[in-house]
């Protein structure tokens, strides 16, 4: 099966590649094909945005479609940067900026406690639906550290390996992180429905 990942975003075209490829998917990208489509996100939360973006990205190419849709949520925040992550400095925000203003909002805050969230839908060229879930908890520190991984990962602390997500390489990365539980849970639904096709 070929599948195309929905996604400008260089990490996680790289993460969900090589997390999802098999011998039975065949990973797309969209400069392959020489495609790139701006999709508004503007849902309440992270099925709504993966959804848009799958049904967009797999009726513009008339390919099968896998959209991602990931996020921090910070307690002691009350959730944000949530949906907007990518967004929380402003339209224009890059991961610097995102970074700057979390520490920002953390100054002074004992609770720590985080959680990368991951939503991922597969839209099928026959119209149907398949969702994966992920999620990751740790906690965030008060510096950045390390020089890998993208987002939020230097300041994203994992007590499993007692480093930051951009300390670890990308196999470290991709064994433990909210994508890769997300994507699994995808292909397990995934192998279930064509089984009973």
């Amino acid at each position: 099966m070929k599948i195309l990942v929905a996604s400008t975003n260089p990490g996680k075209i790289r993460e969900i590649s090589e997390i999802l490829f098999t011998q039975a998917i065949q990973i797309v990208t969209p400069p392959e094909i020489d495609l790139k489509i701006d999709v508004i996100e503007d849902g309440v939360n992270f099925l709504e945005n993966a959804t848009k973006k799958a049904r967009e990205w797999s009726q513009a190419s008339g390919m099968n479609a896998l959209a991602d849709d990931s996020g921090l949520s910070v307690k002691a925040l009350g959730g944000l940067p949530g949906v907007m992550s990518a967004r929380f400095a402003g339209a224009d925000a890059t991961d610097e900026d995102n970074n700057q203003l979390l520490l920002q909002k953390m100054a002074g805050q004992t609770n720590r406690e985080a959680e990368f969230i991951c939503v991922v839908v597969l839209a099928l060229t026959s119209g149907d639906l398949i969702i994966g879930k992920g999620s990751y908890r740790g906690c965030i520190l008060d510096r950045m550290a390390g020089s890998g991984g993208f987002g939020y990962d230097p300041l994203f602390y994992d007590p499993s390996s007692g480093k930051t997500f951009a300390e670890l390489t990308p196999g470290q990365k991709n064994k433990r992180s909210h994508r890769r539980r997300a994507l699994f849970d995808l292909e397990r639904k995934l192998s279930g429905f064509i089984k009973n096709m």
